[in-house]
């Protein structure tokens, strides 16, 4: 396990590692927590050391919280070894799960450190997470972006409505009613990520992505 962290009580450590599958005190509740707390940290990160508007700094702020990101850090503590998990679940971990068991580990430190919860918290996340490579970071899922951004920002239903073209697809990205893109793309994915493209760009004035 390459985790820094030296934890004073052993059963949050346990707890965390532990799915479902193996018990009833399991890291369901540990992620809950830690996963606040992850939102809060990065945000902070990035509101203290990005100049940025909002609707960068949030698109940065879900590139570090995604599934596939929380997955690679699961990967670099090399702690796959060490969850507990039931006979039930079969075959390899799902990136969902690597995902939420380092928000449980964040909760348990969190919990573990007492006064110095959220330090150790803060602490955890600069030794692992490298925010301080988000200039050189290239995230073109546009459409994990743009979902960030306008629950963070609306209270409206999103749909993308993509059709069959001769020479591919056409995607149009509404919110509720109102359609706020259109694109064309060789596959019903491209189209999607275009038009999502679009209406990042056209909602957030986020031009740069």
């Amino acid at each position: 396990m390459n985790l820094k962290y030296k934890f004073k009580n052993s059963e949050l450590l346990e707890r965390a590692l532990t799915h479902a599958s193996k018990s009833e005190k399991n890291y369901e509740r540990l992620e809950f927590l830690g996963d606040s707390i992850l939102d809060f940290l990065v945000g902070e990160y990035f509101f203290k050391n990005c100049s940025d508007d909002e609707g960068k700094l949030t698109v940065l702020r879900s590139h570090y919280v995604s599934e596939n990101y929380l997955a690679n850090v699961f990967d670099l503590l090399e702690i796959e070894k060490d969850v507990k998990l039931g006979k039930s679940y079969q075959g390899k971990l799902s990136k969902a799960i690597k995902g939420d068991i380092v928000e449980a580990l964040l909760g348990a430190i969190y919990l573990d450190a007492k006064n110095n919860g959220i330090e150790e918290a803060r602490n955890f996340i600069l030794e692992n997470f490298a925010l301080d490579t988000y200039k050189n970071i290239v995230n073109d899922n546009y459409k994990s972006q743009l979902q960030e951004l306008v629950q963070g920002s609306f209270k409206c239903k999103m749909q993308y409505v993509t059709e069959p073209i001769s020479n591919g697809f056409i995607s149009s990205f509404y919110l509720d009613e109102d359609k706020i893109s259109s694109a064309t793309g060789q596959s019903k994915l491209e189209a999607e990520q275009k038009a999502a493209k679009k209406a990042i760009n056209k909602l957030f004035l986020i031009n740069k992505i």
